[in-house]
């Protein structure tokens, strides 16, 4: 009977899952895919700069390797377990994402480098053989392909995912787990090339394209929360909901210092209401103490 329920359990799962996978996203990922993968073969790999991650270990197998065994072949091998070994902890939903996504790039590589008329052997066809230039760009533009894949609930790296399930259990963060990953990667590469210059070219595509994850995940402009300590917090929350019109909540508050009581108001602007926010407030209660800090993402309940 338990055995039943365990695969009647499993089954139900299964089935949800599928239902929550979405055409739209498919269809954006896609786009992920092809992105990260302009970005990587014509801009990094050509010049033997690294990419962050299990994409920039395939670029090194791939040069190391016969040349049967391509970019696009590693960036699958090395993939797609990584995501099946993390199915448990991430969900099914999200590792059909993860699979189709890096399939999509692999696809994507493949067509670059060996069907398209597009000759990336020896330099970057569009930045030449100018390091920075390629280093920049390809970070730029496979950091934008990663952060789409994220923000549509896919990835385009098997790091990440090994860093979510590994990185508590060893006492470190995410991030830190990765670029810890990267930092021996590229320590790698260094060693087996004789020279420092790529691998350190290599730190700058990772930063572009960890920067460009953040710009596309959180948003280039992101939202600022104001938390407002205030005597005068109908005043304060007229005032604001007068100019801005945005919703407003209040939380009661007391002032362990002056054992007073006091209203918590809290508010969400963008960066170029903030000035307007604090003239508003300390005209209605010069005496308030404000706290601003980055939101960097705001959800609203569809009416």
């Amino acid at each position: 009977m338990k055995k039943h329920r365990k695969r009647s359990n499993k089954a139900t799962v299964f089935k949800a899952s599928i239902k929550e996978l979405k055409a739209k996203k498919f269809l954006l990922l896609f786009i992920a895919g092809f992105v990260n993968a302009f970005g990587v073969t014509v801009f990094i790999a050509p010049v033997m700069l690294y990419d962050s991650g299990i994409s920039g270990t395939s670029i090194l197998l791939s040069q190391i390797s016969p040349d049967a065994l391509t970019l696009s072949f590693f960036l699958l091998v090395l993939n797609i377990p990584l995501f099946l070994f993390g199915l448990k902890k991430q969900g099914l939903t999200f590792t059909i994402y993860c699979i189709f996504t890096v399939m999509c790039y692999s696809l994507g590589s493949w067509l670059i480098t060996e069907v398209l008329p597009i000759d990336v052997t020896m330099s970057s066809p569009l930045a030449g053989t100018d390091l920075l230039l390629c280093a920049v760009f390809g970070g730029i533009i496979s950091g934008a392909g990663s952060g789409l894949a994220i923000r549509f609930g896919g990835a385009m790296d098997g790091v990440e995912v090994m860093a979510v399930i590994f990185a508590k259990r060893i006492g470190i963060t995410v991030g830190t787990f990765v670029m810890g990953y990267n930092v021996l990667l590229y320590t790698i590469a260094g060693a087996i090339n004789g020279s420092w210059v790529l691998p350190l070219y290599s730190i700058i595509t990772y930063g572009a394209g960890l920067k460009t994850v953040d710009f596309i995940v959180e948003g280039f402009d992101r939202a600022k929360a104001a938390i407002i300590i205030t005597d005068k917090g109908n005043e304060v929350c007229k005032a604001l909901s007068d100019f801005f019109e945005n919703g407003i909540t209040t939380l009661d508050a007391h002032s362990y210092y002056s054992d007073t009581d006091r209203k918590a108001v809290y508010i969400v602007v963008n960066r170029f209401q903030i000035g307007r926010m604090k003239e508003l407030v300390y005209k209605q209660d010069p005496k308030a103490y404000i706290t601003i800090s980055e939101v960097a993402d705001v959800f609203k309940a569809n009416k």
